[in-house]
């Protein structure tokens, strides 16, 4: 064999072992399975019944096995995407603040619903108790959702500080419930005087008659925000990623089987996000002393 043709059988031996190793690696960065997880808004068992459509939606859409695994508050869902032991979280606005500075930027919100660009959160309290402002609040016993809530927590802190509230000092008794749906059974049990929450899960009550208007019902509606998304890693394959938003961008309401899985999530349809679109949360934030 000429020097020549060994000096191409090792060229060519080198670009085919460096392809195989491109390829290996690029497999290895790609999950075969999906790890799926929610901040825990409502019951583990909830959580399961609205996304377990959406994960069979996905695994037929991305050609590979979903696994949703509820987990137990709020930062875990944060720790839980930031160590790369899910794929893909379903975020509130302020907890995916939390994962972008813990991950040093990571993070990639991929798709909102169309209702977290006008987000809001309300004030409950018992139609009897004499609460009908936020001034009315002082003195009683209140209740937030999950500290790292941005719906249940941190905008209505914003709120009321705005307003002159001073929590810690103007209230008798500050509790936090860890969900929307234990909030809204605080001040119906009479647990707490008054309570803030996400405004879709307390429309999801009323209308599911699983809540009194007649005993219960807002006294206070905040001003919108941005809320919720859908985020993942940047380590996640750009593809992979692409994949993704396309499939939840794709939820039509005029299939039937769409609309349930966008009913299931309290959406009209999904959109695309933006980090930006945050920015304006994790100030707030800061300024609360909440980051």
């Amino acid at each position: 064999m000429s020097h020549l043709n060994r000096s191409k059988n090792l060229f060519l031996l080198f670009v085919f072992t460096g392809v195989m190793a491109f390829s290996a690696l690029t497999h290895a960065q790609t999950p075969t399975t999906l790890r799926v997880t929610t901040i825990p808004e409502e019951a583990a068992t909830e959580q399961i019944r609205k996304f377990t459509p959406l994960a069979t939606y996905l695994e037929k859409q991305l050609g590979m096995q979903v696994q949703f695994t509820p987990v137990t508050d709020y930062p875990a869902a944060v720790e839980s995407l930031v160590n790369k032991k899910v794929d893909l979280v379903w975020f509130g606005g302020f907890t995916y603040v939390q994962a972008k500075l813990r991950s040093g930027g990571k993070v990639v919100p991929l798709a909102q619903r169309e209702e977290d660009t006008k987000f809001q959160s309300v004030f409950i309290a018992k139609t009897d108790s004499g609460i009908k402002t936020l001034n009315d609040m002082k003195g009683k016993q209140v209740s937030f959702g999950s500290q790292s809530s941005t719906s249940g927590h941190a905008m209505p802190r914003g709120v009321l500080v705005q307003a002159g509230i001073n929590p810690e000092k103007d209230f008798k008794r500050i509790a936090y419930s860890g969900a929307h749906d234990a909030t809204i059974a605080s001040v119906v049990s009479g647990k707490v005087d008054a309570a803030a929450l996400d405004i879709t899960v307390w429309k999801k009550f009323v209308t599911e008659n699983k809540v009194d208007t007649k005993d219960v019902n807002v006294f206070f509606t905040t001003p919108t925000f941005f809320n919720y998304n859908w985020s993942v890693h940047s380590d996640m394959p750009v593809a992979l990623q692409e994949k993704i938003k396309a499939a939840l961008l794709a939820l039509n309401p005029a299939n039937p089987e769409h609309a349930e899985i966008l009913r299931l999530n309290r959406a009209t349809r999904y959109i695309e996000t933006k980090p930006e679109n945050y920015k304006e949360l994790e100030a707030a934030a800061r300024n609360l002393g909440l980051l």
